[in-house]
């Protein structure tokens, strides 16, 4: 006689049967993992004994036992440690540059690059902190190029003492181009380099690209721009959380140099030759 009910639904491995596969990733450097049971989000800088080491945007870290329990943009993930390959002939770092043999280092010059904000920071470290740390050269950031006048008053270049400064949206008549300019041709200037990108924001300098996207959306004038991205693009932004997640995302889709627009390399690689001169 047929069995119209099937087999019985109790007998073993039913439970097998009706779970869920999950997709394994494997926790490579950089990528940004939130965890299901509270929230935490932040970035693998590495692991210990089957564990890994997160990093939120505040520089706080914690560890988590690899394996279920995280989400990847937002999809539930087994989190599995990344495969090690042997490396193989010279290395490169991520600005494109060959890798020094011993990857020490060195003591930090005076002179120094300034960035207008965090995410440009961290995007500059995210590319060429090898070299930074290498070439002995910190980045810091203004909180907004209105700060910089003050801050060349404080603490005065010199020929020993060189700044390089990165700004966004330096475009001809823009608030940013005309306080360059000013700074420029004041006492300081001989010492100074003030460069820039024609973008609104650091997030712009990301290609395209390598954010999966066909373009970065025109935000109208009156609308704070990350805000306007994240609902643009369908990411959150209630809270300033919402944006620092957004920007954590972004920051792990760029990889090396190639995700980056030109305009934006080229200006940095010009900083980076002026300060270690």
């Amino acid at each position: 006689m047929e069995d119209r009910y099937g087999t019985d639904v109790l007998a073993a491995g039913w439970r097998e049967r009706s779970a869920k596969t999950l997709p394994r990733v494997e926790a490579a450097h950089d990528l940004v993992v939130e965890v299901a049971a509270d929230g935490y989000c932040g970035a693998v800088v590495g692991f210990a004994s089957g564990m890994v080491e997160l990093e939120d945007r505040h520089g706080r870290r914690r560890l988590f036992p690899l394996g279920p329990g995280f989400l990847v943009d937002g999809a539930d993930v087994v989190l599995t440690a990344p495969t090690a390959t042997a490396p193989k002939g010279p290395q490169r770092t991520a600005s494109g540059s060959f890798a020094a043999p011993d990857g020490r280092a060195r003591v930090a010059r005076p002179s120094r690059i300034l960035v207008e904000g965090r995410h440009d920071a961290e995007l500059v470290e995210k590319v060429w902190g090898d070299d930074l740390r290498a070439e002995g050269v910190v980045v810091e950031y203004l909180q907004g190029v209105d700060l910089l006048a003050d801050l060349l008053e404080q603490e005065p270049p010199s020929a020993q003492r060189r700044y390089g400064v990165l700004v966004d949206h330096l475009v001809p008549g823009s608030k940013e181009s005309r306080i360059a300019d000013t700074i420029m041709r004041g006492r300081h200037g001989a010492h100074l380099l003030i460069v820039g990108h024609p973008w609104v924001d650091v997030w712009q300098c990301v290609t395209p690209r390598a954010m999966g996207i066909e373009r970065w959306p025109d935000i109208p004038r009156g609308i704070e721009y990350k805000v306007g991205v994240c609902r643009a693009l369908g990411w959150p932004a209630r809270d300033q959380a919402d944006i620092a997640r957004a920007w954590q995302r972004i920051l792990a889709r760029v990889k090396t140099y190639r995700d980056l627009e030109p305009a934006f390399l080229g200006r940095v690689e010009e900083l980076i030759d002026f300060v270690t001169v």
